[in-house]
């Protein structure tokens, strides 16, 4: 995810704690954009091309090529239409029918249709998604890959503190560490109110850093103005830099999964067949992978970043 988008994905889901799925919808304005990419010959369940939307951050848009790319090659005609907007956006879409398909978080998901919810476990929030759905959407199969919140450290500070590998160790010198992190990070449940509580981890300070993981906070890591930083999973900074993301045992954080969201009577069996493909191939060290071709100096197309995945992993041609 980029950096800009990372707070509108926070926004989301903090807007659903407050306002009902109604209301969200209701207060959504705006069209879709237009089909961005057609090719291939099947038809969806209800007859024409099966329209695959995205979120308005590059990760996502990367994702949703991924699924068009996989649909043509399964036979089923699809095109796509692109950077629509937030989730109460493109779930207002697929509802109306402008697009059939998006790439969604399974925790952000869950969290934005049902506003009480306090499961966070991958298989936990799996499960509870379906019956929390609203009439017509469905998620298929869910990948390995995740994209979602991380506690970070350089590998220098790792070695220091006894070779930290989870928050649990961290626990243990959390009290000599400064914790970076967006300003909302004091406040959030996943935050600095949820690493007390699950791990007893109260850092020596904070430094609110408003980038969303991005540049700025990753600077300051570097230099040791911090020594913890959020950071999301697939961030290109997180290999590029060697650091370590520190396994949270107790998941403190939301499950992200990422799966497609779609239209039900719009997907045919080829169609599932097809994204469930995906989903099965799809891992977080792709998603750094694709993020870094695109977001990085190679500045590639999300289209062509797409392609090159689904020939690489035997999909497409």
């Amino acid at each position: 995810m980029s950096q800009n988008s990372v707070p509108t994905r926070r926004i989301v889901l903090g807007a659903a704690a407050g306002l009902s799925l109604a209301l969200a919808l209701s207060a959504c304005g705006g069209s879709p954009l237009a089909p961005e990419s057609s090719a291939g010959g099947g038809a969806s369940g209800s007859g024409g091309p099966v329209v695959v939307g995205s979120a308005n951050f590059p990760e996502n848009a990367i994702i949703a090529e991924i699924y068009a790319g996989a649909l043509n090659a399964a036979g089923v005609e699809a095109s796509t239409k692109l950077n629509i907007g937030a989730r109460e956006v493109y779930i207002k879409a697929i509802q109306d029918g402008s697009v059939d398909v998006v790439p969604d978080y399974s925790g952000n998901l869950l969290g934005f249709v049902d506003a009480a919810n306090t499961v966070t476990d991958p298989a936990g929030i799996l499960a509870a998604l379906p019956a929390k759905l609203p009439d017509g959407l469905s998620v298929l199969d869910a990948a390995k890959a995740e994209d979602k919140d991380a506690l970070v450290v350089t590998a220098e500070t790792a070695a220091k503190h006894g070779n930290l590998k989870t928050i649990e160790d961290l626990a243990k010198v959390c009290d000599q560490l400064t914790l970076g992190a967006p300003p909302e990070f004091q406040t959030r449940p996943y935050g600095l109110p949820g690493l007390e509580k699950i791990y007893n981890c109260v850092p020596k300070a904070f430094t609110p850093i408003s980038d969303g993981g991005g540049p700025l906070t990753v600077k300051a890591l570097l230099n040791d103005e911090i020594q913890v930083a959020d950071i999301f999973t697939t961030s290109p900074a997180i290999p590029a830099n060697k650091l370590v993301v520190l396994e949270d045992p107790l998941h403190n954080w939301l499950a992200q999964q990422v799966l497609p969201l779609v239209k039900t009577d719009r997907i045919n069996d080829a169609a599932k067949t097809a994204l469930n493909n995906v989903s099965a191939q799809l891992t977080t060290e792709d998603l750094i992978s694709l993020r870094d071709k695109v977001e990085g100096e190679q500045k590639m197309d999300p289209k062509a970043a797409a392609t090159t995945w689904l020939k690489d992993q035997g999909i497409a041609k």
